[in-house]
C-alpha cells in the first residue's frame, strides 16, 4: 500500500454536440460538457472520474483547476486513496453545502479507481463480486427525438441484443405517450422483452394511473414506471405501489441516501433506483437488502456503475442511454448480447484516451456554432 497518497490532479475540459437532442419531459440537451478528473498518487497512478453539467457550458479549464484547487483538493491532498473512500463523515452546519461544480461524484469515481489499483483488483472485484455480467437495457432520452429517429435507434437497440427498453413519458398529451409505445413495439418487433418507462416525476398519482390504465387497454405491459411522481411524495409513491400490482413501481434516483432509506421505510417502491457515487450505491444497496428490494441501476457516466451493479446483491439490470461519450476513454466497458462486464485490469478500468486528452480537449468555452461534432464511436458488435 506505499506510495498510494494522493499528490496531485489533471483537469481536461471537454465540450461538444451531442449526436442527437437528450432529455426527458422536464430536460433538453443538444451538447455535452464534461470535465475529467485525475487525482494522481505518489506512485504516479492515476484515478478518473468526471464530471457534467447539463444546462449551461462550463467555466474555461483554468477556472475549473482553481476551483479544484481552491474548494477540494486540500481535502484529498496527502491522504490516502482507501483512506478517501472509506470515510464516514458527519456533516454539520455550513458544511452542508454543494460545491461551486459538482465534483463529488467525480472524487469518488477516481478515489475508488486508485484504492483499487492499489490492491491490484479491479473495483468490482474489490466491492465484493457477485457475478460477472449484468443485463443491460437499452434507453433512448428520446422525449425530443422525431418519430423517425425514435424508431431508428430502438430498432438498432433491439438488433443489437439489449434486453429490454425504456422510453420517456410525461407528455401533456398522454396521447403522444401511447403513440411512443405503439412506435416501439413496431421498432423492435414487438420481440417480449420487457419495456420501461420514466415520467422523471411529471405526473400525479392518480394521472400515472390513469396512463398506466391507458396503455394496459392498448395492449401495452408496463415491466415498471420510474419516477412518476415527485421525489418526496412518498405516500403517493406506496399509493401507486399498492394500486398498480402488474407494473413494478422504481423509484429513488434523486433521492439522497437518507431519502432513499424514507423510501424503503415506507415501502414505497419495488425497486431501488441508483447510480453515481460509489460510496452512496453502495448503501444504498445495503438498505435495499435489509429490506428485500432489489436495485436497479440508472445512467452513470460511462457505466462505471458496472463496477457497483457486479458486487450487489440481486441487481438485474443497468442502464445503457447511447450518449456517445466513449471517445473519451481507451477501452469502455464491453456489452454483448445485452449483457455488460467489467474490465479485468486494475481500478475501474478506464482511462482517458491520448486522443482525447491532446486533440478533443476545449480549454475555453465555446458558442454553440463553434462546437465541433462528437466523434462518431459504434460499439462493437
Amino acid at each position: 500500500m506505499r506510495g498510494t497518497r494522493i499528490v496531485d490532479f489533471r483537469i481536461s475540459r471537454f465540450q461538444f454536440r451531442r449526436d442527437r437532442p437528450i432529455g426527458d419531459a422536464q430536460v433538453f440537451a443538444t451538447q455535452a460538457n464534461i470535465v475529467s478528473l485525475e487525482l494522481i498518487d505518489e506512485a504516479g497512478r492515476a484515478g478518473l472520474g468526471f464530471i457534467q453539467v447539463l444546462f449551461q457550458p462550463l467555466m474555461s479549464e483554468a477556472g475549473v483547476e482553481t476551483a479544484f484547487r481552491q474548494e477540494a483538493f486540500p481535502l484529498l491532498e496527502g491522504r490516502e486513496a482507501g483512506a478517501v473512500a472509506l470515510q464516514v463523515t458527519r456533516p454539520r452546519g455550513g458544511n452542508v453545502r454543494r460545491m461551486l461544480l459538482p465534483f463529488e461524484e467525480a472524487i469518488q469515481h477516481a478515489v475508488w479507481d486508485l484504492f483499487a489499483q492499489s490492491m491490484e483488483l479491479p473495483l468490482w472485484r474489490l466491492l465484493g463480486e457477485k457475478r460477472e455480467a449484468v443485463p443491460t437495457y437499452a434507453s433512448g432520452l428520446d422525449f425530443h427525438l422525431s418519430d423517425n429517429d425514435f424508431s431508428d435507434l430502438f430498432g438498432r437497440a433491439a438488433q443489437a441484443g439489449y434486453r429490454g427498453y425504456k422510453i420517456k413519458v410525461g407528455h401533456p398529451d398522454v396521447e403522444r405517450d401511447l403513440h411512443r409505445l405503439d412506435l416501439l413495439k413496431r421498432a423492435t418487433g414487438d420481440d417480449g422483452r420487457p419495456v420501461m418507462i420514466d415520467a422523471n416525476e411529471a405526473w400525479t398519482a392518480a394521472e400515472t394511473q390513469a396512463a398506466l390504465d391507458l396503455f394496459a387497454r392498448a395492449g401495452h405491459r408496463i415491466y415498471w414506471i420510474e419516477d412518476p411522481i415527485p421525489r418526496d411524495d412518498i405516500d403517493g409513491l406506496r399509493r401507486l405501489r399498492l394500486a398498480c400490482p402488474g407494473t413494478r413501481v422504481n423509484s429513488g434516483e434523486y433521492l439522497n441516501v437518507s431519502g432513499k432509506r424514507r423510501l424503503l421505510q415506507a415501502e414505497a417502491c419495488d425497486m431501488l433506483n441508483v447510480h453515481g457515487q460509489v460510496s452512496d450505491v453502495m448503501r444504498a444497496g445495503w438498505l435495499a437488502g435489509e429490506h428485500n428490494v432489489e436495485v436497479t441501476f440508472g445512467n452513470s457516466f460511462l457505466e462505471i456503475g458496472v463496477n457497483m451493479a457486479l458486487a450487489l446483491p440481486g441487481v438485474r439490470w443497468l442502464e445503457y442511454s447511447f450518449q456517445n461519450f466513449e471517445h473519451l476513454v481507451e477501452e469502455p466497458y464491453v456489452i454483448r448480447d445485452g449483457l455488460i462486464r467489467g474490465h479485468d485490469r486494475p481500478g475501474h478500468g478506464l482511462v482517458l484516451s491520448a486522443a482525447a486528452r491532446n486533440e478533443h480537449r476545449t480549454p475555453e468555452p465555446l458558442t454553440e456554432d463553434a462546437l465541433p461534432a462528437a466523434p462518431r464511436w459504434e460499439r462493437p458488435a
